[in-house]
């Protein structure tokens, strides 16, 4: 059967060769392709790729986000270097890259709406990719709400990646970057555990109840939003976020301003498979999400091995979901077919 994974990393040459002319030496050293080779190395990623058959990927540039490494109009440029090289990617390996999606400059917001329709219209990328966190600012806030009706006009997906929260300045040495690195080594391992394991899916939920409680969903009831890792916690305590809302609510007498009950808000976001296995967990995000809006996604190659097991632990646990095989299809391919509009 075949596979279209929506939420792989890469750092490309070019790119890279162009972020190491424009960031301190001290900053780029510890950006992941230098510990993660198959971000990079197109040979170490296609080894890996050929392991599994039938599979395919959809590509976004990895971490950190541009906008926390360059003022504007040095993130515009990269961000161009980025998105065209993706593209010129998909066009001579179309047998391994399905698609792309755009990096942005959002430290600007004018300049970002001007790469992301030059993207999708010139480029016929998938869709653009934010963080979490957008140069210093939360993803309810206002700033970005011009990116939103862009999205929603031109009916183009966002993949929401998570990050640590950061203050928005341009990092200028090694100490300003160690905040935002997504791993970072120290005596305390536990510390470590917590913020790799744990702070990036708490990241998302809690970003995303912003959402919820803003005019964002329902102002843009037709976006299309992708969360990475499932959705994060949401599909295994959705009851206890719909308790939680009743008892709020039952103490605040000015409400909370949402039009519809608080989970429908949370079903509306679309998600990847990149838990690196479980399918007892995987099931629940099919019943809380529905089939129709979880995609095929492993966020490799971040892992110990090249990107090895995120994709085979994956494909194992979604092979072992107790559903349909119409319904396996739909998550393997047909629903990132459908959203993404690959042919």
């Amino acid at each position: 059967m075949k596979k279209i994974d929506i939420f792989t990393h890469i750092t490309s040459p070019k790119y890279l060769a162009a972020l190491e002319k424009k960031v301190n030496p001290a900053v780029t050293k510890d950006i992941p392709c230098r510990w993660l080779p198959a971000l990079g190395d197109l040979d170490i990623r296609f080894r890996i790729m050929d392991e599994f058959d039938d599979y395919m990927q959809i590509l976004t540039e990895a971490n950190p986000p541009v906008e926390n490494l360059c003022e504007p109009q040095d993130a515009l440029e990269l961000s161009r270097i980025a998105n065209d090289e993706m593209v010129e990617l998909c066009a001579k390996y179309p047998d391994r890259f399905a698609g792309a999606v755009a990096m942005l400059p959002l430290n600007d917001m004018e300049l970002a709406l001007r790469e992301a329709q030059r993207a999708v219209e010139e480029l016929h990328m998938c869709g653009v990719q934010i963080y979490n966190t957008v140069a210093g600012r939360e993803i309810d806030d206002p700033y970005l709400f011009p990116l939103y009706d862009l999205a929603e006009e031109l009916d183009f997906p966002i993949w929401i990646h998570p990050m640590h929260p950061n203050s928005g300045a341009v990092v200028k040495d090694e100490k300003d970057f160690a905040g935002q690195r997504v791993f970072t080594n120290t005596k305390d391992i536990a510390w470590s555990m917590v913020r790799s394991a744990f702070g990036l899916p708490f990241e998302t939920v809690r970003s995303i109840t912003r959402l919820v409680f803003s005019p964002v969903l329902n102002d843009h009831p037709d976006i299309k939003l992708i969360l990475h890792h499932l959705g994060s916690f949401i599909p295994y305590i959705y009851e206890r976020i719909r308790l939680q809302n009743d008892m709020l609510e039952r103490g605040n007498t000015e409400g909370h301003g949402l039009k519809k009950p608080i989970l429908d808000y949370y079903k509306m976001f679309y998600v990847d498979t990149a838990i690196h296995g479980t399918p007892r967990s995987m099931m629940c995000g099919v019943d809380f999400y529905g089939i129709d809006h979880i995609m095929f996604g492993t966020d490799g190659p971040f892992d110990a091995d090249l990107g090895r097991p995120t994709i085979r632990l994956t494909i194992d646990a979604v092979n072992n979901m107790e559903i349909t095989e119409e319904q396996r299809e739909m998550i393997y391919t047909g629903n990132a077919k459908r959203l993404l509009k690959l042919k």
